[in-house]
């Protein structure tokens, strides 16, 4: 899949594989696992936007839409939507390549606020490179 296939104004940030392990009673990729996948997209998205480390502090506004399912190609999209001082929101979908198909579907969608954060974990400015 390549970026022809992001949805308008977002980047591929994270692809991974939907694994046996991952799933939860119902046999259905666990909820918690996705929002993992969403949590390290956003820190991706928010450490190479402020050049340094960054915390999560919301998530947002999670809308599961659809199961995603073993063997399933999950394709984690993000954009920076806001900037203040100290943090960033990230907007994120998640959409899912179907197993052994070329059917995609959006499965969830959310937003992700991050703070960025000196070596010593406080607050520092985005536009400030960490020391």
């Amino acid at each position: 899949m390549s970026d022809l296939n992001a949805p308008e104004g977002m980047d591929l940030t994270l692809r991974t594989l939907a694994m046996p392990g991952d799933t939860n009673a119902s046999g259905d990729i666990f909820g918690g696992w996705v929002m993992s996948q969403m949590d390290l997209a956003a820190a991706i998205r928010a450490n190479e936007r402020c050049n340094g480390r960054t915390v999560t502090i919301a998530a947002n506004e999670i809308i599961f839409k659809q199961p995603v399912k073993v063997g399933d190609t999950l394709c984690v999209y993000t954009a920076v939507d806001q900037v203040g001082r100290t943090s960033m929101v990230i907007r994120i979908e998640v959409w899912a390549r179907r197993s052994y198909t070329a059917v995609r579907e959006k499965v969830t969608e959310a937003r992700f606020t991050m703070v960025a954060v000196d070596k010593n974990g406080r607050p520092r400015p985005v536009d400030t490179p960490e020391a």
